[in-house]
This record gives C-alpha cells, structure tokens and sequence, in this order.
C-alpha cells in the first residue's frame, strides 16, 4: 500500500509540475504587450522587440537583467520614448519563459 501511495504521490507531482510550467506568450500578452505591442511591434510608448538586435543577437542574461531592473536614466537606450522601462519582477521561471518567447516564437 505505502508503495503505490509513493507511486500515485510522484506521479501526480511529475504531471502537475508540467501542467503549471511558465508559458512565455502568456507572460508577454499579460505583462509587455500594452507597451510594446501585441506582436512585438513598438507602440509610442516603447520600442520594437520584433526583428531588435536587443532580442534576436543579444544574450539572455542581459534581457532578463533589464526585465527584472529596468531601463531608466542613463541606462535608457531610447532617449525619446517618452517612459523608462520599469522593473518587472517575476519568478525565475518566468522570465526564462519570456526570454524565450523574446528571442523565439515573437521573431517569427
């Protein structure tokens, strides 16, 4: 008995981990898109992801890093938009996630 308990207990653990995994398009539609478009395409407000050398030939330590920091003052690539990038803390997992929609699904 204590056996299959062990087995029913992994199991369920194993699948719900999967079924609860980050999905980076929903990240992006809920936390990025009313700034920087619904495809990625820059709105006034923010610049371009899609086709930005940023994203597509950038590292993904230093996209998670101005995710979770921000872009403000000095820092601020585009000195004529009118807002800075705010932080945006989020798990680990999540960021990854959206790291990965960034440089991967949003490019097509």
């Amino acid at each position: 008995m204590k056996v299959t308990s062990v087995i029913v207990i992994s199991s369920l653990l194993i699948f719900s981990g999967s079924a609860i995994a980050a999905d980076g398009g929903n990240i992006y539609k809920e936390k990025c898109s009313m700034c920087h478009g619904s495809k990625g395409e820059g709105t006034p407000m923010s610049p371009s992801i899609k086709g930005n050398e940023f994203i597509t030939k950038g590292k993904a330590e230093e996209i998670r890093k101005v995710i979770l920091e921000g872009r403000t003052g000095a820092s601020k690539k585009y000195p004529k938009i009118p807002i800075d990038m705010p932080k945006m803390p989020m798990p680990d997992a999540d960021v990854d996630a959206l790291v990965t929609f960034l440089k991967g699904d949003l490019q097509k």
